[in-house]
Order: structure tokens, then sequence, then C-alpha cells
């Protein structure tokens, strides 16, 4: 009876034991949760650019081959201009009254240098202006006006140089104090020719540099292949600086002493660049071991 009882109870424990490994072994999975876990980045693989940028310009034309030489070309020209460049400066208690001291003189030098045989269309105005003079005041701790200076500017165009002199005395004793001779320059006025005449010396200039750099390398000039000028503006000028403006009414001034005056010489300079080819040499056919080959290629 005993032994019976704990037959039965090993059979029981077994049937139990194999129920719970079959559910173990279920279709339905036991749920886990993950563990969070920092996400993978992948830094993005710029792709090489296919195309130049907008703001970057690339130029196929380097013209780097050949013999590069520069040429000059002067001509010296006699002036048959001169530039005078003159101004009035008046200087009052008020706007009004340097307006019309300004206003008078340069009526008197425009007089003068028309009575001299300066063209209207020869005057040109290049610069008015009316700006507030002040000085510090140190009761009131700041800048007080204490007048107006008018400034009138113009270029004069003298085509007889033989007069230069003679005009610029006319104007100063015009304008009187309030006078201003601000430059005296020389010029030509149609330098067409001789700016023909100076680029002709230049490319001149340049092909005899070319064509010795070429003898020395034992080569053969060709063609220019690249041709780029530059000039000179055929100006002599010179400060003149006269005349201080005065603020008050400026008395009759009489010049007794011609000033000198001497034009000189201009310089017209043209300054040429130029890139000539280098022809290629005949083939040269030698002869050697039983075989005929070019020179400067390798041999078959």
């Amino acid at each position: 009876m005993k032994k019976g009882f704990i037959l039965t109870s090993l059979l029981l424990a077994t049937l139990l034991l194999t129920i719970g490994l079959l559910g173990c072994n279920g279709n339905t999975p036991a749920e886990i949760t993950p563990e969070p876990t920092q996400p993978t980045v992948t830094q993005p693989t710029t792709p090489a650019p296919t195309t130049t940028p907008a703001n970057v310009n690339v130029s196929l034309n380097t013209q780097t081959e050949g013999i590069w030489v520069s040429g000059s070309g002067k001509v010296a020209v006699t002036p048959d201009i001169a530039i005078l460049q003159l101004g009035i400066e008046a200087q009052e208690p008020t706007v009004a009254e340097a307006e019309d001291k300004a206003s008078e003189a340069m009526d008197k030098v425009k007089t003068a240098l028309t009575d001299n045989g300066v063209a209207e269309k020869d005057i040109q105005t290049q610069n008015f202006r009316i700006r507030q003079r002040t000085r510090w005041d140190d009761e009131q701790q700041m800048e007080v006006v204490v007048g107006y200076r008018v400034t009138n500017d113009v270029i004069a165009k003298v085509r007889d140089l033989g007069k230069v002199s003679d005009i610029i005395e006319a104007v100063v004793a015009a304008g009187g104090d309030y006078t201003r001779i601000d430059d005296l320059g020389f010029t030509i006025e149609d330098p067409t020719a001789y700016y023909d005449e100076a680029r002709e010396k230049a490319m001149a200039d340049a092909k005899e540099k070319a064509e010795k750099i070429a003898e020395l390398a034992s080569v053969k000039l060709g063609m220019p292949t690249y041709i780029n000028e530059s000039a000179s503006t055929p100006y002599l000028g010179a400060s003149y600086g006269m005349a201080v403006p005065a603020p008050t009414p400026a008395p009759e001034i009489i010049v007794e002493t011609p000033m000198p005056i001497s034009p000189g010489e201009v310089e017209i300079t043209v300054n040429m660049q130029v890139a000539y080819e280098i022809e290629d040499k005949s083939p040269i056919v030698v002869q050697g071991e039983g075989k005929v080959y070019i020179e400067g290629d390798n041999k078959p």
C-alpha cells in the first residue's frame, strides 16, 4: 500500500513537470522589453562637384607658350594747348555777401579770359561750393558760425601758347585777391598721329627683342598670338598755386613784369606686350643600324 502511493506520487510529479515544459515551449513568445540604444548616425558623404561654381572664373586660354616680350615707343611733341585751372574764393559773414563777391570776381575773370582770346566754349565750370566757416567758442563750448566761403573753379583752354603769361596776369588783375591759380598744364589737341608713330616704334621694339631671343634659343620665330597695348596721356602739369582769398574787397592788382611761361615738350608713350609663337622645326631624318627614324621620336 505504501509503495503504491509513492509510485503514484512520482508519476504525478513527472506529469506536472512535462506539462510545465510544454507550456514554456509554446507558440506564445515571452514579452521582452529591449533596452534603449543610441541611434547610429551616418555622416553624409559630399559628392565631388561635377560643375564649376558660378563665382569661380576658369580661363582655358592661358597663353603660356611662345616668346613674350614688351616693346616701348616714345614720341616727344611740343604742346599746342595750355590747360589753366583757376578759381575764385570769397569769404564773408553771410552766404549772400560771399556769393555776390565771388560772382562779381568770376565775371571779371571770365571777361579777362575772353578779352585775351579764350573762347567761351573753352571755359568750363568744374566746381562750385558753399561752406560754413566755424570756430570753437570756449564760453559756449560749441562750434559757432563765423562766416561763409564760396568757391567757383573753372578750367580754361588756351590755344595761343604765346599768350599764356598775359592771360594769367589779366586773370589775377581782374579777380584780385579772390583769385586762385591752381594748376597750369600743357597737352596736345589731337594726339592721334603721334600715338600711331609711337605704336609703330613699340611694335618694332617688341619684334626686335623677340627675334634676338629666338636667335639665342635656336628657334624660329612665328606670328604674334597675343598683343596688349597701354598708353600714357600726354599732359605736362605744374601746380601754380598763387593768391589766397581775402575776406575783404580786393584792391586792383597791376603786374608790371610778365611771368615767364615755357611749354617745353610732352612725351607720348605706347607700351606693347606681345607673344610670338615658336614655329616647329622641320623633322630631321636619321639613319642608323639599317633603320630610319625621326629625331626626337623613339627608335623603332
